[in-house]
């Protein structure tokens, strides 16, 4: 990469995408947004009339790989990631993958892996909801025992009705983000930081208004118990505002040219 500001391609044009829109407008992040792509183009036009500057807008990833980009970021599905990402890293292209679910394909994920090791590009999957990734990734390198996930959400979060709480679902972690794709990406995060495949709890509660995430990890370093109470996103109460955050903030240290880098 030179010394010009990044440039960065747009992958689905949905809640998550219009906040991080908002950070490249505002300068938050340090790069400039050259072509965004979506199946439903209509998105992307309400995302361009907020960033306030023209922006070239496709639905072939052939015209979207034609723009010449340091980073593409995935806001669109688990299905965008196996449709598109090997494509991506092919050309040399850095992916920050949002759905990171899909990266617990081990096949997919082997397949990526492999291509982005022979072009040199990155593959970055945000922390999203949850908190202490750093501390989870550190505890990896002496072995890790055990690794729970407990969330809890109200119905709307889930896009169901519930009068009560009820555990709607209890297993591993990639029959979890299966199950609720657009929900527990944050299973997968865990997983592939502990490098051991998480226990996840999916709850229904009626009676809590944000989106929670009760996480246990197990190691003979340590024993780690976070919990986190989100607000849910005002655009779409699947996701939490956290989340978009957490995207935008390794945007801003991966396009960032701050000397100083604090956390693990």
């Amino acid at each position: 990469m030179n010394n010009a500001r990044p440039c960065i391609g747009l992958i689905g044009c949905g809640a998550i995408a219009s906040e991080i829109v908002g950070a490249l407008g505002s300068g938050i992040v340090d790069a400039d947004l050259v072509v965004m792509m979506d199946i439903y183009p209509e998105k992307c036009e309400k995302l361009k009339e907020r960033l306030g500057k023209e922006v070239p807008i496709t639905t072939s990833l052939k015209e979207f790989l034609e723009h010449s980009m340091d980073y593409v970021i995935e806001a669109a599905s688990q299905e965008a990631v196996r449709q598109y990402g090997e494509e991506i890293l092919s050309h040399g292209i850095n992916l920050v993958i949002l759905s990171v679910g899909a990266l617990l394909d081990d096949e997919l994920r082997e397949k990526l892996v492999a291509t982005a090791k022979k072009t040199g590009a990155k593959i970055y999957a945000p922390t999203g909801a949850i908190a202490g990734l750093d501390a989870v990734r550190a505890l990896r390198t002496v072995g890790i025992d055990r690794v729970v996930l407990r969330t809890i959400k109200p119905p709307r979060s889930l896009g169901i009705e519930a009068k009560e709480r009820k555990v709607l679902y209890h297993g591993p972690a990639r029959e979890a983000v299966k199950r609720f794709p657009f929900n527990v990406n944050v299973a997968a995060a865990l997983s592939l930081a502990a490098g051991k495949e998480a226990e996840v709890e999916v709850i229904v509660d009626p009676s809590v208004e944000r989106n929670t995430h009760i996480i246990l990890v197990e190691s003979k370093a340590s024993r780690i118990e976070i919990r986190v109470e989100n607000v849910p996103s005002k655009t779409n109460p699947r996701t939490s505002w956290l989340a978009a955050l957490s995207v935008i903030e390794l945007l801003r240290r991966i396009t960032s040219t701050d000397p100083l880098i604090i956390g693990s």
